[in-house]
């Protein structure tokens, strides 16, 4: 069983759906995630370039409504999820359990009340970031800046956290992620990043980073983004952040979080590729969810079985069962 932390593929689908494609989930990413034996994906809504202001509220919505509307049309075999109770009804019944997610506070923008507002609707965990700057911090592209948490931000997480909404670093600058862990009183993950040791990039997190997240019962889930990992990214790359991340805090607190793009990327609009700054999003033979088939069994070779499927799927699992 592999459970994914991030796929963008929301950004696919309403894209081409927009376009007439009557039913891009079904065609192409539903077999994608049996093939891979994805039994839980979350579905992360991230505000494109064109749509940062006011349009992001909008575009967030019509995510939201997007994600509903082909899971009802595939409600056999997938389910939008709110709470550990129907992600384990979800699971005993042979059902994808797809969890909705914010990449990025731009929907939020200066209004607190939105937060409710997001998580009546559905969505259950929440960066405060992308890259860029948001009303509520700085992300990893800012860190000349120095920038943290504002006095919103700080708020922001609060009220995240009353409501039981998890609170994703991934995307934070390092000062922004330093502060989330100074002020946040519940377990926070990292939905997507690998490890600063092994590749010196912004997006990536230090070891002390990483050892925070576990102090607080959290999980990071391992990126594959290919320039995250190397300059001429392999599987066995990948693999090597898993190591280090297990290494440095057990099993218990490494998960996974692909981030593929490459198809998405192919499938939608110059803007939205233009998000990959240039780089090659993908790791040759690891580049879309049925790629996933095979990775337990490849960490399995490096960290033996039972930590192999605590990362695949377990880690991950136990700890949404915990804090939904």
């Amino acid at each position: 069983m592999i459970a994914d932390c991030h796929n963008d593929l929301l950004l696919h689908v309403l894209y081409q759906r927009e376009r007439g494609h009557p039913d891009p989930f079904g065609e192409f990413w539903l077999p994608q995630l049996r093939a891979g034996g994805v039994v839980c994906q979350v579905l992360p809504i991230c505000t494109q370039e064109q749509f940062v202001g006011e349009a992001a509220l909008r575009r967030c919505l019509l995510m939201i409504a997007e994600a509903y509307r082909f899971a009802e049309q595939h409600r056999d075999e997938v389910v939008v999820v709110h709470s550990a109770a129907e992600l384990s009804d979800a699971l005993a019944g042979g059902r994808i359990a797809l969890l909705l997610a914010l990449e990025g506070a731009e929907p939020i923008g200066h209004t607190l009340g939105i937060v409710e507002v997001l998580y009546r609707a559905g969505i259950r965990m929440a960066s405060l970031t992308w890259n860029r700057r948001t009303q509520l911090a700085d992300g990893a592209a800012e860190h000349r800046t120095g920038g943290g948490l504002t006095t919103l931000g700080i708020d922001a997480v609060a009220r995240m956290q009353d409501l039981g909404m998890i609170v994703d670093v991934s995307h934070l600058s390092e000062t922004g992620f330093w502060h989330v862990h100074e002020v946040a009183i519940m377990p926070y993950l990292a939905s997507h990043s690998s490890c600063h040791a092994l590749r010196a990039h912004p997006r990536n997190l230090t070891d002390d980073q990483i050892l925070a997240v576990a102090d607080r019962g959290g999980v990071v889930a391992i990126n594959a983004f290919g320039p995250f990992l190397a300059d001429s990214p392999t599987i066995g790359h990948f693999v090597d952040h898993v190591e280090h991340a297990v290494g440095l805090v057990g099993a218990g607190h490494v998960a996974l979080g692909p981030d593929f793009f490459q198809d998405i990327a192919e499938r939608t609009d110059p803007i939205t590729t233009g998000l990959l700054t240039g780089h090659s999003p993908g790791v040759p033979g690891l580049s879309r969810p049925a790629d996933l088939a095979g990775i337990e069994h490849l960490l399995g070779e490096r960290l033996g079985t039972e930590q192999a499927s605590l990362v695949a799927s377990g880690t991950l699992l136990r700890f949404l069962l915990d804090n939904l």
